[in-house]
């Protein structure tokens, strides 16, 4: 079939893989840019995921993964029978909506005050103050918080005293296991989490405020009806990709928070895994319970997609 037969058979076609050839070409620095974040994404992502084969076989490794016995869903019906499972679903679940419910309003609320500063220098400075914390491991942030809330000699502790209060065992008590956590999650990533919005802030039309205050619209008024509606497809996005992470609470975070004490309210399935695989050696159990939070994750992108999609939203698709 020769290229005009193909034009007419298949116009839309052609003039789009044309359109294509013609973008690369005329944009080649821009796309090879994409390139090592193409790459990472195929060796890092795409690539492993020929491993969740081993959840349906009983792996052992000097049989390799086409030599080992194939199980089908024996792991995942042990994973659901596990006295632990509930316990661990309801750890993982409650981590996850405390932190949707006080950690991801946060930036959105930072960024609002922020975009409300005038004097650039102070706002520079405010925005440098709140951006550090991110770039500190959660080993650090956790270290300086066990400094902070110690029973021996810690600053908080030191000052319930000096107020007049009992020393308060904040590390040990399974009760404060969940405050912390939240409150290291708003310490380190709220400000990152802010340049999101302040894009798209930045990109609100000035006019429109300016209507406003001519219509006699105060601050509060601007926010509300000018600022918070041009940013909702953003923060619809960022939260459909926040559900995605239902069972990803963290585990290094996780990890360095738990002890004996709050490990009934701090397992998680991230650190189960880490239990069972690497220290149990249980290869295929673990990636059966990795490819089960992985799938609930898939799952709920894609119905609070949908969703969004009924309410007049973009979505991410």
């Amino acid at each position: 079939m020769n290229s005009a037969n193909v034009q007419a058979k298949y116009p839309d076609r052609l003039s789009g893989q044309e359109s294509l050839v013609k973008s690369v070409i005329k944009h080649g620095a821009l796309y090879l840019m994409i390139v090592p974040g193409l790459l990472y994404f195929i060796i890092f992502k795409y690539l492993p995921m020929f491993g969740l084969v081993i959840a349906f076989e009983d792996y052992k490794p000097y049989k390799g993964i086409f030599g080992s016995e194939w199980v089908g869903f024996a792991h995942f019906e042990r994973l659901f029978s596990e006295p632990m499972f509930l316990t661990i679903l309801f750890n993982t679940l409650t981590l996850f909506f405390l932190n949707l419910v006080f950690c991801f309003p946060v930036p959105i609320l930072l960024a609002l005050m922020l975009n409300e500063v005038r004097q650039h220098r102070f706002k520079r400075v405010i925005q440098t103050l709140v951006y550090i914390p991110h770039f500190m491991s959660w080993v650090i942030i956790v270290s300086i918080s066990f400094v902070l809330l110690s029973m021996d000699r810690g600053l908080i502790n030191e000052l319930l005293v000096a107020a007049g209060f009992d020393k308060v065992n904040f590390l040990m008590n399974p009760d404060w296991m969940r405050p912390t956590y939240i409150l290291q999650i708003i310490w380190r990533e709220s400000g990152w989490g802010t340049i999101i919005f302040l894009a798209a802030m930045a990109s609100i039309d000035p006019e429109q405020y300016e209507a406003a205050r001519l219509d006699g619209a105060g601050r509060f008024r601007q926010i509300w009806h000018i600022t918070l509606p041009s940013i909702r497809s953003v923060i619809v996005v960022l939260l459909l990709l926040k559900i995605g992470d239902v069972l990803e609470v963290g585990f290094e975070h996780i990890f360095l928070l738990l002890n004996a004490m709050n490990r009934e309210v701090g397992e998680v399935f991230d650190t189960y895994v880490y239990v069972a695989g690497l220290q149990q050696g249980q290869f295929s159990y673990s990636a059966a319970v990795g490819f089960f939070k992985s799938f609930v994750g898939l799952v709920l992108v894609m119905a609070a997609n949908w969703l969004s999609k009924k309410f007049g939203e973009e979505g991410i698709y």
